[in-house]
């Protein structure tokens, strides 16, 4: 629990961004990998290659860091209430 200058007195129970952000990280390095393979899997359809399951696997593990950096500064704003 980090000290957050902007009222973090009020909620001392509050995680920082950067601890939900780590805790978080492989949910939605996860979620992002299985919506790039079937997002593939739609856009084969006007033409485009199929990800194989390890190349989305890796875009996932890449795009899950801001990913989970918003979702995670939406569960502090969420928690902060």
């Amino acid at each position: 629990m980090t000290p957050d200058p902007k009222g973090q007195q009020e909620h001392p129970d509050v995680w920082s961004k950067t601890k939900l952000t780590l805790v978080l990280y492989p949910f939605g390095a996860g979620a992002a990998a299985v919506n790039i393979f079937f997002a593939s899997l739609i856009t084969s359809w006007i033409g485009w290659p199929v990800l194989t399951p390890v190349n989305s696997i890796y875009i996932g593990l890449i795009l899950g860091v801001p990913i989970t950096y918003y979702f995670a500064k939406h569960i502090q704003k969420l928690m902060m209430k």
